[in-house]
């Protein structure tokens, strides 16, 4: 097997695979916008699932407050391998099973990366991103989260922070202020992608989310095509099945791989 190239995530010091782990399903199947009905998997399907990233060269996992159990379950099927993974997740924004509910005073976010570390049974989050629910940046920076992200960074608690939005201004307002951005690029929504070249040139990682508009498009050649843009660093994939993994990691190690 070609082994697939680690890359570095912006100026954070960070290397990751170019295609990531996205962990919603591992966690919550309600309150989401999915092609088919999605049943939470077992203990067992996500260790096998998690052995298949690992054998594929995938070290990057991400998850949030907000995708129901997705990081107990992670804390508990990787503990003892903590190192072995870069674990990004997010603050902002909580599930109650039914509804969202978003508070990005800095008291809140405080309080939600303690309960993450509980969860994820670990002293140090890789990376932790505002999840923004579209409002303002400016207003988000009003409430504290971003003063929180800065602290929570100087005193070693998360190595890189940044912003996970939902549009091109979100993007470019939160660049300053960010390591690292997560930003949509799929088939039918290419906005996002100059955001990525801006971020390149200025050592901010940017990380892909929803490359397949949840399963309602594209397939592995749009991920690894999506993976080649300049100024990706990687896109997270969100899948139940080790096979699809599998496929998506061949594709992306077609055009991300060592000469």
């Amino acid at each position: 097997m070609v082994p697939m190239l680690r890359r570095p995530l912006g100026n954070t010091g960070i290397e990751v695979s170019p295609l990531g782990l996205g962990t919603v399903k591992f966690g919550r199947h309600t309150g989401a916008d999915y092609p088919r009905p999605v049943e939470l998997p077992s203990d067992a399907r996500i260790a096998d699932l998690l052995a298949t990233a690992q054998r594929e060269g995938i070290n990057l996992l991400d998850t949030a407050p907000a995708y129901g159990s997705s990081e107990a379950r992670i804390g508990e099927a990787i503990e003892g391998h903590r190192d072995d993974w870069i674990l990004c997740t997010k603050a902002g924004e909580e599930f109650d099973g039914s509804a969202s509910h978003y508070d990005f005073s800095e008291d809140a976010i405080f309080k939600s990366v303690d309960r993450t570390l509980v969860r994820l049974r670990t002293d140090i989050v890789d990376i932790l991103l505002l999840h923004s629910d579209g409002r303002r940046v400016v207003e988000i920076e009003r409430a504290g989260a971003f003063r929180a992200l800065t602290k929570l960074k100087r005193e070693g608690t998360v190595r890189a922070v940044g912003f996970s939005g939902k549009s091109t201004r979100d993007a470019k307002a939160a660049m300053p202020r960010s390591d690292v951005l997560m930003c949509a690029i799929h088939n039918t929504y290419r906005d996002e992608v100059c955001i990525a070249s801006e971020a390149a040139d200025l050592g901010v990682g940017i990380l892909v989310k929803k490359p397949l508009a949840r399963g309602f498009e594209g397939g592995s050649e749009t991920i690894a095509e999506t993976a080649d843009l300049v100024g990706v660093t990687s896109v997270v994939v969100g899948t139940l099945s080790a096979d699809h993994l599998a496929a998506n990691a061949a594709a992306v190690r077609q055009v991300c791989a060592f000469p």
